[in-house]
């Protein structure tokens, strides 16, 4: 049976075989297609021009990632953006945000900008903000948006842009101030573009001798100095940042240098890149760990990210990692931001970094020897927390620890690797562990019978006698034909 009908299917029979295709009304699909170009090359609206392409995508975190631990990408204290303003409405906080704008007013009543002004410009901006969200937000008014975005810009000015509180309101206390910087630095989905708050900032303080980027990267800087994750002087003058995660994630990574390794290395054998080791597991075939601190200058790590192995020694010099209630969430959320954003971010060296410190720092045992070290310092409970918390830091990320533009760490773990293999001390490990699997696998099978236990036990003896002597003797000859 046929069917001839404008933008249906039609299902022929061809000399009677069995398989069945579809035709698809070719003029009736250009049409429509066209139509949805048109109006996704018009959504500046009432911007009345045409949207470039946004360099950082708002997102929200994928399924798979947040199903570990939902919390890490919610906001706890005031919600910004579209996200979570319909979703958590007790956290919309209006009327504190009507009370930053009223702060913005004022100090923008000496350059004699009105309410009217700040309004006009963001209607403007509509197309292009919406642009740069992976969601539509068609429920979302074109009066609702630009509203939020007026109110989001205005309090987040108030609160990290030194905009003047003195005729608005004042901060809350520290608790306040911190679950406020966690909400609207740290968290992928719960942002605005930056663009729009420096038109908010431009129109407060026209002609001003420094920009919002200039304003908001200060009070950055030196919080994650004051957190000990970066002390980098300041940002490189780059493109300007997609919103206030990306400010974070712009101080973190241009302070990683160059080459992480030190020294000659005899790793390019080695192609494949696996796993990381536990630092239980390099400890014990010879490599030192050691804590680097945080300096300026070629020689200092400026960055948590300035993890340096020191090839001629076998040392890994890994920065101080200061484990609160806010580390893994920032953790988390920068690299949701380099999953969604892995081309303009151009690298994923959060995901490396993190892959590596969640896999070298796996047991309560690797905590432990960290923690002596001082490379890992937190205050949980125990040591078992944090592992497990860390363990489980790149569940659902995707990552190519092969590709060098992701993985910056990679010549650190190839030469670790190389180490690794050739240690003596790796070959008696596995020969213990794989000794001890076979005596508790003989507990279990014969040991119920003493004499039984007891020839297994002298042939046991026989055979680490032989193996142990037949490794010294390759050991021997290969020094020979060294020499």
């Amino acid at each position: 049976m046929e069917r001839h009908r404008r933008g249906s299917f039609t299902e022929k029979k061809n000399k009677g075989q069995a398989d069945d295709f579809c035709a698809v009304d070719v003029l009736s699909l250009a049409q429509e297609l066209k139509e949805q170009l048109a109006t996704g090359n018009s959504l500046a609206g009432v911007a009345g021009g045409s949207v470039s392409p946004p360099s950082i995508i708002i997102a929200e975190v994928k399924r798979l990632i947040r199903n570990v631990n939902k919390a890490m990408y919610d906001p706890h204290q005031v919600s910004i953006g579209p996200y979570h303003l319909i979703e958590n409405p007790d956290l919309a906080m209006y009327a504190e945000k009507v009370r930053s704008l009223g702060a913005v007013l004022s100090a923008a009543s000496a350059g004699g900008t009105a309410l009217e002004v700040y309004v006009d410009e963001l209607e403007r901006l509509e197309g292009q903000a919406r642009s740069c969200y992976a969601h539509s937000f068609d429920n979302i008014t074109s009066r609702e948006f630009v509203r939020m975005l007026l109110l989001d810009g205005c309090y987040l000015l108030t609160r990290f842009g030194n905009v003047d509180m003195a005729k608005g309101h004042m901060p809350g206390d520290m608790m306040e101030a911190l679950a406020v910087a966690r909400d609207a630095l740290y968290l992928a989905e719960n942002q605005i573009p930056f663009f729009v708050l420096e038109k908010v900032y431009q129109l407060t303080y026209p002609g001003g001798s420094i920009s919002a980027m200039d304003a908001i990267a200060m009070y950055v800087r030196e919080l994650l100095r004051a957190k000990q994750y970066s002390i980098s002087a300041a940002v490189p003058p780059v493109s300007q940042p997609g919103n206030l995660l990306h400010l974070v994630h712009m101080h973190l990574v241009p302070a990683l240098v160059p080459s992480s390794v030190t020294g000659s290395s005899g790793a390019i054998g080695i192609k494949k890149v696996g796993r990381w080791r536990s630092a239980t597991e390099y400890n014990f075939a010879g490599v030192k760990f050691r804590k680097r601190r945080l300096l300026l200058g070629p020689e200092g790590a400026q960055c948590i990210l300035s993890v340096k192995l020191v090839d001629s020694t076998l040392t890994l010099e890994v920065p101080t990692l200061y484990i609160d209630a806010e580390t893994l969430p920032l953790l988390r959320n920068l690299m949701a931001l380099e999953q969604r954003n892995h081309i303009m971010l151009g690298s994923h060296v959060v995901t490396a970094y993190c892959f590596f410190i969640s896999q070298i720092a796996c047991t309560a045992g690797d905590v432990e020897l960290l923690s002596r070290m001082g490379i890992i310092v937190h205050d949980r409970s125990n040591h078992g927390e944090v592992a497990r918390s860390l363990a489980d830091l790149c569940t659902g990320i995707m990552f190519r620890p092969d590709d060098p533009r992701c993985n910056y760490l990679r010549p650190v773990w190839l030469v670790l690797e190389m180490g690794y293999r050739s240690s003596l001390r790796w070959w008696m490990a596995w020969l213990w562990r794989s000794y001890l699997l076979w005596m508790a696998w003989l507990r279990h099978k014969y040991f119920t019978n003493p004499w039984v236990a007891l020839g297994l036990v002298a042939a046991t003896v026989g055979l680490a006698c032989t193996i142990v002597q037949t490794v010294y003797s390759v050991m021997s000859y290969k020094q020979q034909g060294a020499n």
